[in-house]
């Protein structure tokens, strides 16, 4: 097995994406649709408060969000869009003091969560090509972020963001393509897209595609996981207690809150142990 290449040039950029609900104004717990069947405390439209969300922009009942079995708001991860939106585009100015803007500053949250998202895994790509080959790429597109990211909202909001994804997408395909030659070739030939409940208990998995996968419920508790690509795969549930995920690609901090881990699942350094995982 060959070693990944990994650099560390974009780690201040991955811990930008951190979130942090002190500097946000509840963006997350207003601006979005929440459905109850997905573990959100109620049906809830798009642009309305959560009955939870407190005057100050907390959440009244974050400490207790697993006795309430709010499965979606444990999972839910903004990438720090919130704070982005707030603290940088709108310089501190909220929904509740701008009444008139409210619309716009929940589509720019939208938006910049969308960017978020694929600038996060373009980081991660920097980090795991093989020499660099898609470097100038990738530096390429988190640099557009940047300049989209200081743009005034009306000017953001006339951004294609579909047309950049179309872009960040095919250099990740690339990348996760590279890895997978550079860790175990030809192990990817029986690629799948439902391992629902699939029992891989122990299991060597190193270099294993399972991206855009449903993992719903799978085992993977005790597995080797190097190299593997969790590129937008559906972890809810899924069991990764005791599994070694320090080295695996495109895992992100919403996938591990949604899955059933203990203090012997090993994850990537960038990313924290979820506080429920006390309770498993």
């Amino acid at each position: 097995m060959n070693t990944l290449h990994r650099s560390t040039r974009y780690e201040e950029l991955v811990r930008s994406l951190k979130i942090d609900c002190k500097k946000c104004s509840g963006l997350c717990c207003t601006a979005l649709y929440f459905s109850k069947s997905e573990g959100f405390p109620n049906n809830k439209p798009a642009g309305k408060p959560c009955t939870n969300l407190m005057s100050d922009y907390s959440c009244a009942v974050h400490k207790n969000l697993m006795q309430y079995n709010l499965k979606g708001c444990m999972a839910f991860d903004c990438l720090g869009a919130g704070q982005k939106v707030t603290s940088d585009i709108y310089g501190g100015v909220s929904w509740k003091d701008r009444p008139e803007a409210a619309s716009e500053i929940f589509k720019v949250f939208l938006a910049v969560w969308q960017l978020h998202q694929m600038v996060w895994y373009l980081a991660e790509a920097s980090a795991v090509i093989p020499a660099e080959k898609l470097a100038d790429d990738i530096d390429a597109l988190i640099c557009e972020y940047r300049q989209i990211t200081t743009l005034a909202p009306a000017q953001l909001l006339q951004i294609d963001i579909e047309e950049y994804r179309t872009r960040v997408n095919r250099i990740l395909k690339k990348a996760g393509e590279l890895a997978a030659k550079s860790i175990a070739p030809g192990k990817n030939a029986d690629k799948r897209s439902d391992y629902m409940g699939r029992n891989f208990k122990k299991a060597n998995l190193n270099g294993r595609d399972f991206s855009m996968s449903l993992m719903i419920a799978a085992n993977l508790e005790g597995c080797s996981l190097y190299g593997t690509n969790f590129l937008g795969a559906d972890m809810r549930d899924t069991n990764i207690k005791n599994a070694d995920l320090s080295e695996s690609l495109f895992l992100t901090q919403a996938q591990v809150n949604a899955a059933q881990g203990n203090e012997n699942t090993k994850l990537p350094r960038t990313l924290c142990r979820p506080s429920s995982w006390k309770c498993q």
